[in-house]
This record gives C-alpha cells, structure tokens and sequence, in this order.
C-alpha cells in the first residue's frame, strides 16, 4: 500500500477550510493509501505564532485521534528569535538545497508555526520515512517549508494545496512565492487562482492543477427527519412568536477579510426596510467583530444569535447543521477564500447564496444563476442584495436549487478525493 504524509498547518478540532479539506482527503483516502499525519498543536490561528494564543491540551479527546486517523502533534516552539531560528534551519542540507532568501525565510517563521522538535523527528526517523508523497497546506506557513525538507530528505514528490487568497494584499508578496516555486505540484481551487499563479508569479502552468472543494452533500441536503431526531434552531434561539421570521446566516472567521464586519454594518439598512429576520453568526469571534457587534445590537437591538466553537461539537455540530438547513439566505460577502466551502454546504441545503465580487467567487457563484455577488466591504451594496432575495421567494428557491443541483454533481468530497488520487498516481509516474 502507497503512502502520504500530510502536513497541515493544523488540524481537527481546529477548524478552517484548509484544515477541513485535508482531513477529509486523509479520511477517504486512508482506505487506498497509508496516511500519516503530522501538525501542529496549535488551536487557534493566534497559536501559530503567539504563545498567548490557545493551544490544545494532551487531555483533549482529539488530540491523538481524530474519527480512527493517528494524529502527531507538535509542540511550537516560541522562545526563539527569528535569527536563531535561520541558524537552526541552515545547518539542515536539505534546507539549504531550497535555495530560498533569508527575506522569504524570516517571514514563513514569522508566521509559524516553528516545529523544530518535528523537523529533528523526521531526520531521527529518516530511515522509515517511505513516503510516496508528502502533501501540505496553506500559504504562507512555515510547516509548507517543513514539507519540502522532508521531500528533498527522501526525494518524493512534494504537493501543496496553498489556497492562495490573491485578493487580499497581505498575500501578495513576490518573495513569499518563492517557496511555492519548489513544490512538484500545486492544487489551485478555481481556474482564476491557478492563472493568477501562473501569469503573475511565474509559476509553470504544468506544476498547478485545479480540483474544486467539497461538501458532505448527504449531512446537508435536507430530508424528512423523524420530528424528535432533527434540532430546530429557531425553537432553541428564536424568541417565543418569532419563529416566522427569516434567518441570514454568516458561518465563518468573524472578521474584516471574511466580511463579517460589513454584514454587521449592512444591518441598520436592511432592518429599516425588513425588520422580520435574524442574523446568525456562526465562528471564531474576533475583538474588531465583537465591538461592532455591540454598537449594532445598541443603535437596532436586532435579532442577531452569536455562536463561537465554545458552542458547537465540530463541522457537524447539529446546531451548524440545522442553521444551514432553516435559513433563508447564506451571506459571506468575503475577499479571504480560495473557494468558500461554506457557499457549498448552503447550496447543499438549498438556500441562495450571497457572496463578494472579488477574488476566486465570481468564479464559484454564478451571478443571478445560484447567488448573487456584492461589492466587497460596501455595507449598501450587501444591503440592498439581502433586502432583494428577502422580499423575493421564488429567486431564492431558484437560486438555492440550482446550487443544490451543482453540488450534487460536481463538489463532494469523494469527487474531489478521487481527482486528488489520481494526481498523486501522474506525479508518481513522472
């Protein structure tokens, strides 16, 4: 049986879509291949590089095993100076055969997470590391260089998965992509990040394919529940005599560059037009999302529920489900998404969805034909698009269907397993 070693930054119970992705990968794909997983112990992205940031306890359930997948976590290592850090990294051969600038160094370990204890690991080890493949994720972290080391160790084949967010300025940066220039294979989500690759950075057209994200359609996809099985959401947040009212949900990061902010600054416009309806947040809070959301819920007292991982049991906490399936609109006018696997599992669900006209999701919403699109960070704008799908049932169930449509044939993650499985089977070929 093949074998692949995964590096994701972090993983489950840390939750963000790259994460997800390769957890998914791992877990369909482990009945073809052997799968070892190493990462971080990091929780929360704050972790990555600040020791004050949350970092998961040996006592948590999930810390060695994740749904019957072995899972070796790394202690990050804080203490360090940057400099220290280099020096470290150039007495390694392998590193140095990268060839990469001590610019585009210092900023991977700026970002974290530095697993020196994973790197000495590896070398210890180096006699039983018969990978056929490693495969890591996401851009710009330092477990990507970490991947490459351990390709140049064994000399496999090394993948990533970057999902690059071009459309965010603090990812465009010449010297960064230098890391990304030495993998074998690069798996873009749409084809705009692959051109953008390719035509902006100068990566070679053959070393970047395009697999698109899934969903676990079937979780999703609504279905006659028995009554006493399914969770109603609006019974448990809802206020008594209000369950008629409409749901606009947001599930995501809770910050500027997913667009929670301007969803948050959108609401005094859509409240003075449609005052039947909640917001629902579902995600990580940030400080900046926390102060606007009380300044919002002072100047309206809108109807707004805020749901943190501190209150859901993982990606398919019954709550998230239920959310999804009983809202009436999915809003997530983003500029920090590769893809948005969240647009899929609303689609699953059947709702419409709205999303910003900027990056890779003109390429993943079809404008007026499965969601509409919005300027990001333009609160009227995100206004008047809520306001127009609110007051017009027949778009939405047109739209949501023709996105349940879609998803069902083209994005699950067995789909996109498969296509993954066929990738490494050409690479190993070459």
């Amino acid at each position: 049986m093949e074998s692949i070693l995964y590096l994701p930054t972090r993983y489950f119970p840390s939750i963000s879509g790259a994460e997800f992705y390769l957890q998914r990968m791992a877990e369909i794909l482990s009945l073809n291949y052997k799968i070892d997983i190493f990462t971080s112990n990091a929780l929360d992205f704050n972790a990555l590089r600040d020791p004050n940031g949350k970092l998961l306890d040996k006592s948590n359930k999930f810390f060695d095993k994740v749904n019957q997948l072995k899972i070796n976590r790394f202690p990050i290592k804080y203490d360090i100076s940057t400099e220290e850090k280099l020096n470290n990294l150039k007495k390694i051969k392998e590193f140095k055969l990268l060839n990469l600038s001590k610019e585009c160094v210092n900023k991977f370990l700026e970002n974290g997470p530095y697993l020196i204890d994973l790197i000495d690991f590896f070398f210890l080890n180096q006699e039983k590391l018969n990978y056929d493949f490693i495969h890591t994720t996401f851009f710009p972290y330092f477990n990507l260089i970490i991947g490459l080391i351990v390709g140049r160790l064994i000399n496999k084949p090394t993948i990533c998965t970057p999902f690059f967010h071009f459309s965010n300025p603090r990812y465009i940066d010449i010297t960064l992509i230098e890391v990304l220039k030495k993998f074998d294979l690069l798996i873009a989500c749409t084809n705009i990040e692959k051109k953008k690759l390719v035509d902006n950075f100068g990566i070679s057209e053959e070393k970047v394919e395009v697999i698109p994200m899934g969903v676990d359609y079937n979780i999703f996809e609504p279905k006659l529940i028995k009554k006493n099985t399914d969770f109603n959401f609006k019974e448990k947040f809802f206020m008594k005599g209000e369950k008629k009212y409409k749901m606009v949900l947001f599930c995501g990061y809770k910050n500027y560059e997913k667009g929670a902010i301007s969803i948050l600054k959108s609401i005094p416009f859509i409240l003075k037009k449609y005052r039947k309806l909640y917001f629902i947040f579902i995600g990580p809070s940030t400080i900046a999302f926390n102060k606007e959301l009380s300044k919002i819920q002072k100047i309206t007292n809108a109807r707004i529920v805020n749901l943190t991982p501190a209150n859901l049991t993982g990606y398919f906490d019954k709550k998230k489900i239920a959310a999804f399936k009983q809202s009436d609109i999915y809003l997530m006018p983003s500029r920090s998404d590769a893809f948005g696997i969240a647009f899929l599992e609303a689609w699953s669900s059947g709702i419409p969805v709205i999303g910003a006209n900027i990056g890779a999701t003109p390429e993943v919403i079809r404008e007026n034909v499965d969601g509409l699109l919005v300027e990001f960070d333009n609160s009227i704008d995100i206004a008047n698009k809520v306001l127009k799908l609110l007051k017009n049932q027949k778009l939405r169930k047109n739209l949501g269907s023709a996105g349940q449509k879609k998803v069902s044939q083209n994005f699950t993650w067995e789909i996109v397993a498969e296509k993954t499985h066929n990738i490494y089977q050409s690479l190993k070929s070459k």
